[in-house]
C-alpha cells in the first residue's frame, strides 16, 4: 500500500498574486505541477483550491461522487442562477438532468440532423460568395449557436439573431469579476441574462408542436413535478444555449486552425473525407461519420480535446477529507481538474499535435474534455455531431486558405479560440 502523503502547497496566503498568473498565464498549473507533483494547493483571492492532473488523481475524485459536490466561481453561480442544473447537487440535479436528456436522445439526434445538414452548406454558399476573407471563428460560433437556438428550440430570424447577441454579452463575463459596477462586463452580462430569460420565457409560452425539441421535455418535466414555462426551466434552456454552443464552437474553431495551419494534416484527412459521401442520408446521419466509418476525423478529433480542450478544467468540492493519488485533500478545499495539463502529462510526444497517437491503440490516454463522472456533459453527442458532420460538409464542398499577418495564438476565456477569428479565403 503507498504511503499517503500531506498535501504539497505553493504557500500563497492572500491569493492576489496567483489569481493574476491564473488569469495571464497559460501554463500557470504546469509549472506548479512540475514543481510540487500531480495534486498540490494554493489560494485565489482568499478561496482555497486544489489543482490535480493526471488519471490517478482524476478517477479517484470521480469515483467518490458521494464525497463530493459541484462548484463553480460566484460568477458563474450567478449569471447562469440557483435554479440551473450547473448549481444544484443531490436529486435536485438528478431530476432535472433526466429531464434535460431527452434532448439528446438518439431519437433527438436524429431529428436535428437535416438542420444540422442545410446550415452547414448555407455556410459553404456563404464562403464560397464571400468577395472578402471571412472569420472561420465567428462563423463556427454563429454555426453552433444556430443549433441550438435553431434545430431545438426552434427559433429562426430576428428571433435568434437578438438572442445570439446578448448571448455573446452574457458569454464573455462568466469567468469577471463578480462586482456589478457601473459599465462593467459583469453589469452587461446581468442585463443581457435578464433579457435572455425573457426571450426563453416567451419561446416556453408558446406552442412547441415540432418546434425543435422542446417537445420531447414534455412529458419528463410533468414526471418530475417541473411547470413547463418557470423560471426554472429557463435556467436550464440557458445553461443548454451555453454547453451546446460554447464548447462546440471552440472546438470547431480550434480544429479548423489545426487543419489549416498543418497541410500535412489536412491532407492525411482530406483522403478519408474524399471517400464519405456528402450530404449522408439524414437517417444514417448520427452514424455515417462515426469512428467505424472515418477513424482518420475520429482522431482528429480526440487530438484537438486532448490538445486544446473546450474546457480547461471542472471543480468539485469536498464535502469531506480525501485521498487523491496518495494525497490527503481535507475537507471544504475546491479541486480543479486541470485538463490541459492532465492531458499533455505523461510519457512521449504530448506537447506535439499528432492525431495519429489515437490510432495507435495507447491505452494510457484517457480525455474527458466533456467532464466526467455522473456531471458528464449532456451535450455530449450532439457536439461531437456537429464536429464530424461540419467537417465532413466543409472539406467535401471547398477548400479554405488561411490569410498571413495574423494573430493565430488562442484567448483561453471563456474557451479557446483564435484571436483574429481565423481569417480564410476559398481556395480558386
Amino acid at each position: 500500500m503507498s504511503k499517503l502523503r500531506p498535501l504539497p502547497t505553493t504557500g500563497a496566503l492572500t491569493g492576489i498574486l496567483e489569481a493574476l498568473a491564473f488569469s495571464r498565464d497559460p501554463n500557470f498549473a504546469k509549472k506548479r505541477f512540475d514543481r510540487l507533483g500531480n495534486v498540490f494547493e494554493t489560494s485565489m483571492l482568499g478561496q482555497e483550491m486544489v489543482f490535480i492532473q493526471g488519471n490517478k488523481a482524476i478517477a479517484d475524485l470521480l469515483s467518490q461522487s458521494e464525497a463530493i459536490e459541484v462548484w463553480w466561481p460566484e460568477s458563474v453561480r450567478q449569471l447562469l442562477g440557483s435554479y440551473s442544473l450547473a448549481n444544484r447537487n443531490g436529486t435536485a440535479h438528478k431530476a432535472r438532468r433526466r429531464v434535460v436528456a431527452q434532448l439528446f436522445s438518439s431519437s433527438a439526434l436524429q431529428r436535428y440532423s437535416t438542420g444540422i445538414i442545410n446550415l452547414i452548406d448555407e455556410l459553404g454558399k456563404e464562403l464560397k460568395t464571400a468577395k472578402a476573407p471571412l472569420p472561420l471563428a465567428e462563423k463556427m460560433r454563429r454555426f453552433a449557436f444556430s443549433v441550438i437556438a435553431t434545430t431545438v428550440l426552434g427559433l429562426e430570424g430576428h428571433a435568434r439573431d437578438k438572442l445570439f447577441s446578448d448571448f455573446e454579452i452574457w458569454t464573455k463575463a462568466l469567468f469577471s469579476i463578480p462586482i456589478p459596477l457601473p459599465g462593467s462586463s459583469f453589469t452587461k452580462a446581468l442585463k443581457a441574462r435578464k433579457r435572455l430569460l425573457e426571450q426563453l420565457q416567451k419561446i416556453l409560452k408558446q406552442p412547441i408542436h415540432n418546434k425543435g425539441g422542446l417537445d420531447l421535455l414534455a412529458g419528463g418535466l410533468d414526471e418530475a413535478g417541473i411547470p413547463f414555462a418557470d423560471e426554472d426551466l429557463g435556467e436550464q434552456l440557458l445553461l443548454l444555449l451555453f454547453a451546446g454552443y460554447e464548447t462546440t464552437a471552440s472546438a470547431l474553431s480550434c480544429l479548423m486552425r489545426e487543419l489549416l495551419l498543418n497541410p500535412q494534416i489536412e491532407t492525411w484527412l482530406r483522403e478519408e473525407i474524399d471517400t464519405l459521401d456528402w450530404p449522408p442520408d439524414p437517417q444514417d446521419a448520427t452514424i455515417a461519420y462515426d469512428p467505424s466509418n472515418a477513424p482518420r476525423l475520429n482522431a482528429i478529433v480526440k487530438e484537438v480535446m486532448r490538445f486544446t480542450p473546450p474546457v480547461g478544467g471542472f471543480f468539485r468540492r469536498t464535502k469531506q477529507s480525501l485521498i487523491l493519488d496518495d494525497i490527503i485533500v481535507p475537507k471544504n478545499r475546491v479541486v480543479q481538474v486541470a485538463l490541459i495539463a492532465s492531458n499533455r502529462h505523461g510519457i512521449g510526444d504530448l506537447e506535439i499535435f499528432r492525431p495519429e497517437r489515437h490510432l495507435e491503440n495507447d491505452s494510457s490516454l484517457k480525455l474527458i474534455p466533456f467532464g466526467g463522472g455522473e456531471r458528464v456533459c449532456l451535450g455530449k453527442s450532439l457536439a461531437e455531431l456537429e464536429i464530424r458532420l461540419m467537417v465532413v460538409g466543409l472539406f467535401r464542398q471547398l477548400q479554405l486558405k488561411v490569410i498571413p499577418d495574423q494573430d493565430f495564438n488562442l484567448r483561453q476565456i471563456p474557451s479557446p479560440s483564435p484571436r483574429d477569428g481565423l481569417l480564410v479565403k476559398v481556395k480558386v
